[in-house]
């Protein structure tokens, strides 16, 4: 099992602007994603929907390691 990390950005900005979003679901989402894809700047996107937001996706970008986690968000345009 892989050993998550989160960026200063990630603990200072990101959960400080959405307060309601939880570390356990970003691991879940590295976990269980549906899709993922390469992103510019050497990061990754992931996407899985989180019960606990009404099934919604939650987007998380990672680093280019794929475990330490950048940015996360509920992504409402995406489409499985």
């Amino acid at each position: 099992m892989a050993e998550y990390k989160f960026t200063e950005y990630f603990e200072q900005e990101v959960l400080r602007k959405r307060p309601y979003l939880k570390k356990e679901w970003c691991i879940f989402v590295l976990e269980h994603s549906i899709r993922s894809e390469p992103q510019e700047h050497n990061r990754y996107r992931f996407w899985a929907a989180i019960p606990e937001l009404s099934g919604r996706y939650l987007r998380v970008v990672t680093l280019e390691d794929k475990v330490t986690i950048h940015n996360a968000f509920p992504d409402r345009g995406f489409t499985p």
